[in-house]
């Protein structure tokens, strides 16, 4: 397989031989007959298919139910590898949990003046109501997906925070299984740490952050938005896996000054409410007075101790890509140390200076919303034509302060399995992260994303990009 020279293959060296962690895979796969390689990648879309595995995709006028492509190449990281990136996002997840106290009480990094205040109080994702509550167990972001690019051998950035709701779990475990269906013997002759626990440890450190009102075994719950939701399937997977209940906001209500869900029982107390919708549809009481799916007054229960909602409501400020900008000066604020996981140069188009330089080089930039996800919004400058740009950077003039603008960074590529064999494509990485008051539990691996076009860096399922599963080798 050739490699392309100007980005940096994680499976092959540049004469063609495969980098260490990719040592045994790849004498394992030049034995292999390519004929009976494709009938394995048929085998697994098949699997994938009768499991039901779909997302949908929005702004879609038919066939909004997609599965989402499978590649049967696996993404390989070395041991040590894993170590030093684990440091990186554990100290980050720290950092941004210890940010989000400070910003609900004293606001000692705008008072350090390390972080100009209207970029919070401003910000549409900050809650007014959460001023002054601390939640149960200090804990802010109970599972967070923090989505890594790498550039070079040793060269790992943070490029986003998801710190909302963050989804995708569903696909890495799928994809495990799918394998270790499909190639048995790969994982006899290699030490690839698990992932199939996550659903148990999910629990553990849900339950862990239990609210004073609980007695006994806390009893956990996941909300969600219902069946036409595009992660839904993830929704009623994880509530199966962890033994919760899935519930949506008609089942729940208010008894006795507790969030309780209908049984054949009656009315059960929830102690721990996993809710996969966001904050705006969370309580019609306060937020968004229309909105059908979430639970009338769960915020004064909330308040009051009566109930853990992860992620806690109000918590999604850092997801905000423009706050994302200053998270080297939060984990150099809140920890005292350098961060071990770069940030990717990022241009807030609201200062007049950096605005005027991205329209200035904006053939050259990635452009992102700042409250955007999915790739949705986004322009990538070097692959957008002449009008496309020239209408971006009308866009940019009338609402600089919506976006932020990143240089183009040349992400590695793993191989995938095409009908003309192997073939380069862009990647990148989701670890998930759990967080309790005792730990930060950190899933070996992750979501591989990438990108299925020749050449496209957008690798979000919603733009046609596909999933491989992501081993962890064992010491």
């Amino acid at each position: 397989m050739g490699t392309d020279k100007s980005f940096f293959d994680e499976m092959y060296d540049e004469a063609g031989q495969p980098h260490p962690p990719f040592t045994a895979y790849g004498e394992w796969l030049a034995q292999q007959e390519p004929a009976k390689l494709l009938k394995k990648a048929y085998e697994a879309e098949d699997l994938f298919r009768k499991t039901g595995i779909t997302f949908a995709v929005y702004g879609q006028e038919e066939a909004e139910e997609r599965l989402i492509p499978f590649d049967i190449v696996p993404r390989i990281i070395a041991a040590a590898e894993w170590a030093r990136l684990s440091r990186g996002i554990e100290q980050r997840v720290r950092a941004m949990n210890a940010f989000l106290h400070d910003i609900y009480h004293r606001q000692e990094i705008v008072r350090a003046g390390r972080l100009p205040e209207h970029m919070v109080s401003t910000n549409s994702a900050f809650l007014d109501r959460m001023v002054g509550f601390t939640p149960p167990g200090g804990v802010y972001s109970h599972i967070v997906g923090v989505d890594l690019v790498r550039t070079g051998p040793n060269e790992f950035y943070a490029l986003e925070d998801n710190a909302r709701t963050p989804s995708g779990v569903s696909y890495m475990l799928e994809n495990r299984e799918t394998m270790m269906r499909m190639f048995p013997e790969l994982f006899t002759q290699m030490k690839v740490r698990e992932v199939s626990d996550y659903p148990k440890r999910l629990r553990r450190s849900l339950s862990a952050c239990a609210p004073p009102a609980c007695k006994g075994d806390p009893v956990v719950a996941v909300l969600t938005p219902g069946i036409y939701n595009s992660a839904y399937f993830e929704h009623a997977f994880l509530a199966d896996q962890m033994g919760a209940e899935l519930v949506e906001g008609h089942d729940l209500r208010i008894v006795n000054g507790r969030v309780a869900m209908r049984t054949t029982q009656g009315y059960q107390p929830i102690d721990v409410l996993y809710r996969r919708l966001d904050d705006d549809y969370l309580d019609p009481m306060s937020f968004l007075p229309d909105s059908a799916l979430g639970v009338p007054g769960i915020m004064d229960i909330y308040l009051a101790g009566g109930i853990t909602i992860a992620n806690a409501p109000g918590a999604g400020i850092v997801d905000d890509k423009a706050i994302y900008s200053y998270v080297p000066d939060i984990v150099r604020f809140y920890t005292g140390e350098e961060p071990l996981l770069q940030n990717v140069p990022t241009w807030r188009c609201s200062e007049p200076d950096s605005l005027k330089y991205v329209l200035e080089h904006l053939a050259e930039l990635v452009v992102k919303e700042v409250h955007g996800s999915g790739g949705y919004g986004m322009l990538v400058g070097p692959a957008a034509s002449k009008r496309e740009l020239a209408d971006f950077a009308a866009k940019l003039k009338r609402a600089p302060a919506k976006y932020i603008a990143q240089p183009t960074l040349a992400l590695s590529t793993v191989p995938i399995l095409t009908k003309k064999g192997l073939a380069p494509r862009h990647v990148d990485l989701r670890p998930f992260v759990l967080v309790s008051p005792e730990r930060i539990d950190i899933t070996p691996g992750g979501l591989t994303r990438v990108a299925l076009k020749k050449g496209s860096l957008v690798v979000n399922s919603s733009q046609g990009g596909g999933t491989k599963d992501s081993w962890v080798l064992g010491e």
